[in-house]
């Protein structure tokens, strides 16, 4: 029993990390994007995402 939580202790982190990973990811290209609009004035240049 004590090794069943080990293996799911060690996917759970596994996923963990990876969401992380996405995570930083993702936001980095949502800020290149918001840049970019405001860029060609599709957004206003005091916006600020949330």
């Amino acid at each position: 029993m004590e090794d069943l939580g080990f293996v799911f202790g060690i996917i759970g982190m596994s996923l963990g990390i990876s969401s992380f990973t996405f995570a930083i990811i993702t936001m980095k290209k949502v800020d290149k994007l918001e840049n970019k609009l405001k860029e060609l004035n599709v957004l206003n240049h005091d916006f600020k995402s949330s």
